[in-house]
């Protein structure tokens, strides 16, 4: 198979899936342009605002696709090979992941735009919502610790040999001029009037800018500081920052930041398809790693981890992914317009995102030896792309400092969500409603990911291993067991308004037993460092954490089994179709 085959295979199936299963799904969910929707009955000009499709899809696609189909992707593909990952990204986002957007986003929208913990609450008990609360605030954790450090990784990087091709500090310098200029665009469209339109087009042109004077002016934090550990100085500033942008005003960071990164993720899109196209058809980019990777389906081989059921919770975001359900009901369910709107926003930005993981796994199919780091591995095939894409007129060295700006953009979108929402949802279980709580809240959600990337780095086969990579499967686990928990929640919601929910059940189904059968695996291994004594701190908190999610998940599980169908369904609190 050719790269440029590979490509429009991808777009064809994704834009087929779309029109028949995105049809499909519209009526089974029943969606009725003229029911009411909380945009409209609720509308208070702050949170409720009905937003049209075409402006409410970009922020709805910023918002979940941030690393997350970057990272997942590339970390697949070099231990399984491209073609179980590519298989899993289109097959999971047509019919499961698409699946729980559509259905946690309106189930969300019919309950007056509440969380799916409080549809969880509804039809469940107390009892079940503040587990999945608990639930949600653990797999929050996990996304600030992963991507927190997997962007410390980025930033002390060496240069390579190539010459100043994006050196860790260089990218570090771009990346906080970044957040400066995003800011001061909050501030001048708040302040100065300035127009939405107007502003973009004055700052996306300064942020090309910093990627240019990053390499002019590297902040090195180790040389700064002499320490001995940097990634994890650097660690502790990005939870600084979490904390900060956490309590800020939306507009001054998270509205400014979010609209210059969701052009970046439009311009990686069109550069991925351009360079692909261009180098594929003058024969400079061809397919060069393996399609599967040698190693064994079920079991362990070496140290390499079995294929199934570890490729399902590696490759989260672009297949499916529990985040979703937390976007979707947490913000764009009080601006969706109307209830048809659900198709192109919920399940046409879950294709989007499986065609951008498309675009990521291309990256490490170019590499006849991928190294399993996903950031240089996509900085690499970005700046491949971007060179091909403009005819070489921009260099490859550039466009790898733009990729490499890009990943630390999506990371901090994730960041800056993950730590916002970590906040609500532990304020919302505590009760907490002051503003100490609120600081307290803010300070915990970003003191428990200090905490664990305090710990002493664990080392594989005497080689040191960074903690996001060992966390990795703990954050893919939980990810998709929240979004096997949001669909039972779902589930039960369907059956106890009295309609079939096998759309739902099967995977919802899957989605368990793939995630609790991978932290069985974590379990029975971590738990024979344990016995034989030479397990490190990072490997006693996974057993530990992996046992926490486990007994949860199956209690969760148990509750759905007695309350589903035992109990009358409540009456609705909004006008319900199902």
């Amino acid at each position: 198979m050719s790269l440029l085959l590979f490509l429009l295979v991808s777009g064809v199936v994704l834009g087929l899936a779309y029109r028949w299963m995105g049809r499909y799904l519209a009526r089974y969910f029943q969606l009725d342009a003229s029911a009411p929707v909380p945009a409209h009955t609720q509308r208070d000009g702050l949170d409720y605002e009905p937003a049209k499709a075409s402006y409410l899809l970009p922020q709805h696609f910023s918002a979940i696709a941030a690393a997350g189909p970057v990272v997942g992707p590339i970390l697949a593909a070099t231990a399984f090979g491209w073609l179980p990952s590519w298989i899993w990204i289109i097959v999971g986002a047509i019919l499961i992941g698409g699946v729980h957007d559509v259905a946690t986003l309106i189930a969300s929208v019919r309950h007056g735009a509440r969380s799916i913990a409080e549809v969880v609450r509804r039809y469940m008990n107390r009892r079940s919502y503040l587990l999945f609360l608990a639930f949600i605030w653990v797999s929050l954790i996990y996304v600030i610790i992963a991507f927190a450090d997997v962007t410390a990784g980025t930033f002390v990087q060496k240069a390579t040999a190539a010459g100043d091709a994006a050196p860790g500090p260089a990218v570090a310098t771009s990346s906080i001029l970044y957040l400066l200029l995003s800011v001061v665009m909050g501030l001048c469209v708040r302040f100065a009037k300035l127009g939405e339109g107007l502003a973009k087009l004055i700052f996306l042109p300064l942020v090309l800018g910093a990627i240019l004077v990053g390499p002019l002016l590297p902040f090195d934090l180790a040389a700064l500081t002499g320490a001995a550990r940097p990634q994890m100085v650097w660690d502790f500033v990005l939870l600084g920052y979490c904390f900060f942008a956490a309590l800020a005003p939306v507009w001054l960071l998270l509205q400014p930041r979010g609209a210059l990164g969701g052009y970046f993720l439009y311009v990686i899109i069109i550069v991925g398809v351009l360079g692909i196209a261009i180098g594929s058809l003058n024969g400079s980019l061809s397919i060069q790693a393996p399609a599967v990777s040698p190693g064994h389906f079920f079991t362990f081989s070496g140290s390499a981890a079995p294929m199934i059921p570890v490729l399902f919770i590696t490759i989260a975001c672009g297949a499916c992914s529990g985040f979703h359900s937390i976007v979707a009901s947490g913000t764009t369910s009080k601006q969706l317009a109307n209830e048809t709107d659900t198709k192109p926003v919920a399940y046409g930005g879950m294709l989007l995102e499986s065609f951008f993981a498309c675009i990521s796994l291309a990256t490490v199919m170019i590499l006849a030896k991928p190294t399993g780091r996903p950031d240089l591995t996509y900085a690499d095939g970005i700046g491949v792309f971007m060179n091909q894409a403009t005819f070489g007129l921009v260099p490859v060295g550039l466009a790898r400092q733009f990729g490499l700006l890009c990943f630390a953009t999506f990371v901090f979108d994730t960041l800056d969500a993950c730590t916002r929402l970590a906040r609500y949802v532990l304020m919302e279980f505590t009760g907490w409603k002051s503003r100490p709580g609120l600081y307290a809240a803010t300070l915990l959600s970003v003191g428990v990911p200090a905490l664990v990337l305090a710990m002493p780095p664990a080392t594989l086969d005497g080689n040191p291993v960074p903690l996001w990579r060992v966390f990795w499967g703990l954050f893919g686990s939980s990810n998709q067991l929240l979004a096997a928990l949001g669909l039972l929640g779902v589930t039960v919601w369907l059956a106890r308004r009295g309609r079939t929910p096998w759309l739902t059940l099967g995977p919802t189904l899957f989605m368990l037993v793939m995630t609790i059968w991978s932290l069985g695996l974590t379990l029975w291994q971590r738990g024979a460092l344990l016995q034989a004594g030479t397990a490190q701190p990072a490997h006693r908190m996974e057993f530990g954490v992996a046992a926490v999610l486990v007994g949860m998940a199956l209690w969760l599980v148990a509750e759905a089994a007695l309350l589903a169908w035992r109990r009358p369904a409540p009456a609705a609190a909004v006008p319900a179709q199902t």
